[in-house]
């Protein structure tokens, strides 16, 4: 008998009590390691629950993200959740369902093939047994590790999965009740507010503690260790108000300098790198038909609604932790080091927060409230970052070049492929040997610089996520640049390298159609023998009525795009229409993607419409800004993002999974859409614009 492949998640935490657990109000408490940061993935995960136990879903009662209870699942990140957390969940369940009947039925004298469950009793030939999962859980060993060879119900028994069940936590969120991390106000509560280290290696010479304390206009107690210095009070204005005036009366060394040219992707080029070579060796044979394109994203922010907070206590030698981040096993653990504390006086909880998008500045601000905390030992410490602060400190997505070197066979098809890309790194979490904590870098002992590193092929990639093409390319490599340090901190951002690269191959889609003189819908339909892949594509088309579509050079354009997001998640073809002047509006999106059985199709909905608004924002209007200082886009006039007011119809549709395997959809939207619009805006002027944003001064100087 083969042994059974587990999830990760399940490798790493094999033992049943740390999923699942019966509670004496007869409800049913699973737990996951990821969290909820707006995707609505607990819903989905307690509906696979209740599913595989014939349970009601208002008997399931979700933990998420706690350090001391739950599954150590590292990070919410990749598009994972559903297709990590949900298969262990489900793995989980359907074992301890098995378990229960067994036990019941040596309880009462028969198979467990004459029972069944119903909301979760168990009923023998259809009658009443007067047995249900709490009245036996006592006899149901927990503690064992899960053996993954219990079958989980076919999907077409399924009855809460696959059905639009509204959000557990959308309600307090939607009416105002108190639902974020920055609502939690607890009894005696201190706040404190921070004066940043401009950058790793300046030294603070200066500090007119008087002239903060006046500027305050109230109580006050000032934190300072090295360069970290914290403004602490049980008024939230004043401490505010120290933060606000603390760089006026400061004096700095070792700043440094930064310009304008450090923005743009183009200053990548030429940087010291780590040169990686990935995918089949370079052709000794010149090319006979060459074609090349060189496209750009610029710096990205995270952009979170609201800035970075955290809570912390130390009280009788233990610390716990309240944080948004995206993982509290994490989080546990790159704290215990700094704070030199045992992982087991540590505690991490996750509690909501207004966005996310990959790694912000939320694990930063955990720590500064640790800190803290450390320092005043049995006071609750808030710590709210300031807007100019989330925007001026936070890792900050890397700016991209990419290049496509292609050589075409004689019918004008893609013969040799390599992508070229210059990237700083796209990981630098810390705990991940290439990252830190803020605030470490500021403390008596800053470590040591870090060689940057990125993530594997294998872990879909940083910045080579997406840059193997789907479509029949014959011969393929992948040349990275790893930029070894660039100008700002970066990290993950939704997606990593996959917009940039995505949105390389998809523009060169309709150029190298437009050379063979064909359709660009008919040229990749010609290139892409995968099934689930022409669907999209064939079914995008039909849906943005492709067939109508007018001439190219006329204001108004419609495009369309195509990727299966890491090749390995959810696949989903994009098509947008737009009307261009001397700006972009984008007028229409269809969006349609096949993510395999999909738990609660209403949210899977609102993950790709999510994506595709991001990704216009992206494409069309955001860029990082530097000055002489480091990041100058420190507010929404210096970072514009895309306003309600220009968000346009959007169409999304989950074609039917056929019972194939949960794929991660979360991310999968952001690429194709960047993609069709950039060809939409070809069509539109004739011209194409291969550097993002899309912005007037590049529309201008195209058509110049």
């Amino acid at each position: 008998m083969s042994v059974p492949v587990l999830p990760t998640s399940l490798v790493d935490n094999p033992r049943l009590d740390r999923w699942i657990r019966f509670n004496a109000d007869r409800t049913v408490r699973i737990a996951t390691g990821k969290v909820e940061i707006g995707q609505g993935v607990v819903t989905a995960l307690g509906q696979i629950a209740a599913d595989e136990l014939d349970v009601p879903l208002d008997k399931v009662v979700m933990l998420s993200g706690d350090s001391d209870e739950g599954p150590d699942e590292m990070y919410t990140t990749s598009s994972l959740s559903i297709q990590m957390s949900g298969s262990s969940i489900r793995l989980v369940c359907a074992e301890v369902r098995a378990k229960a009947l067994d036990r019941a039925a040596l309880r009462l004298n028969c198979s467990p093939a004459d029972l069944t469950v119903v909301d979760g009793e168990f009923r023998r030939n259809g009658a009443a047994t007067g047995q249900d999962y709490w009245s036996i859980a006592g006899e149901i060993d927990l503690s064992k590790d899960v053996s993954g060879t219990t079958r989980p119900k076919p999907h077409g028994e399924y009855k809460v999965v696959g059905r639009s069940i509204p959000r557990l936590d959308l309600p307090a969120k939607v009416t105002g009740q108190p639902a974020y991390v920055h609502d939690v106000l607890p009894a005696g509560v201190l706040h404190a507010r921070l004066l940043r280290q401009p950058n790793p290696g300046a030294t603070l010479v200066a500090l007119d503690e008087a002239a903060i304390r006046r500027a305050a206009k109230g109580e006050l107690q000032i934190v300072r260790e090295a360069n970290f210095v914290a403004f602490v009070s049980p008024v939230e204005s004043v401490a505010q108000a120290a933060a606000a005036a603390a760089p006026g009366h400061t004096s700095w060394q070792g700043l440094r300098r930064l310009t304008p040219a450090h923005e743009e992707a183009a200053w990548l080029k030429g940087q010291a790198a780590e040169d990686r070579h990935i995918g089949v060796p370079p052709r000794t044979e010149p090319p006979r038909n060459p074609v090349q394109i060189t496209v750009s994203r610029p710096y990205i922010a995270h952009a979170s609604m609201g800035p970075s907070c955290a809570l912390a206590e130390f009280k009788d030698g233990h610390l716990t932790v309240w944080s948004h981040g995206q993982g509290m096993a994490p989080l546990q653990k790159n704290l215990a080091p700094v704070l030199d504390l045992p992982l087991s006086a540590i505690t991490t909880r996750h509690l909501h927060g207004p966005g996310c998008y990959g790694h912000n500045g939320a694990d930063d601000a955990a720590l500064d409230a640790a800190l803290v905390a450390m320092r005043l030992p049995g006071r609750t410490i808030r710590v709210q970052w300031r807007r100019e602060e989330e925007f001026g400190f936070e890792p900050v997505g890397p700016a991209m070049l990419v290049t496509l070197h292609v050589d075409l066979d004689d019918k004008g098809r893609p013969a040799d492929w390599t992508t070229e890309i210059w990237s700083a790194t796209h990981v630098q979490r810390p705990g991940s040997g290439s990252g830190f904590l803020l605030a470490t870098e500021a403390l008596p002992n800053p470590p040591p610089e870090v060689k940057p590193t990125d993530p594997t092929e294998a872990r879909g990639g940083g910045g080579t996520r997406n840059a193997v093409p789907l479509y029949d390319v014959p011969s393929h490599r992948i040349l990275h640049h790893l930029v070894q340090r660039g100008p700002v901190r970066t990290s993950a951002l939704r997606g990593l390298g996959a917009l940039p690269n995505v949105y390389a191959i998809e523009m060169l889609m309709d150029e190298l159609a437009e050379r063979a003189g064909m359709d660009p819908v008919a040229y990749r339909l010609s290139i892409m023998s995968e099934p689930r892949a022409r669907r999209l594509i064939e079914r995008v088309a039909e849906m943005a009525g492709w067939t109508a579509r007018g001439p190219a050079g006329s204001g108004k354009g419609l495009g369309m795009a195509f990727a299966r997001y890491k090749n390995t998640a959810a696949y989903c073809a994009v098509a947008a229409s737009v009307t261009v002047d001397e700006i972009v509006r984008v007028d229409r999106v269809w969006c349609v993607a096949d993510a395999g059985v999909v738990v609660n199709p209403d949210g899977g909905r609102n993950q790709l419409e999510g994506g595709v608004i991001q990704a216009l924002s992206w494409t069309l209007k955001e860029q990082v800004r530097f000055d002489d200082h480091g990041i100058a886009s420190l507010d929404w006039d210096g970072y514009p993002i895309l306003r309600f007011s220009e968000v346009p119809e959007i169409e999304a549709e989950l074609v039917d999974g056929a019972g194939n395997p949960s794929l991660g959809l979360g991310e999968c939207s952001c690429g194709p859409t960047a993609a069709a619009v950039g060809n939409a805006v070809a069509h539109a002027l004739g011209v194409r614009i291969h550097d993002m944003p899309l912005t007037r001064e590049r529309i201008l100087k195209a058509l110049a």
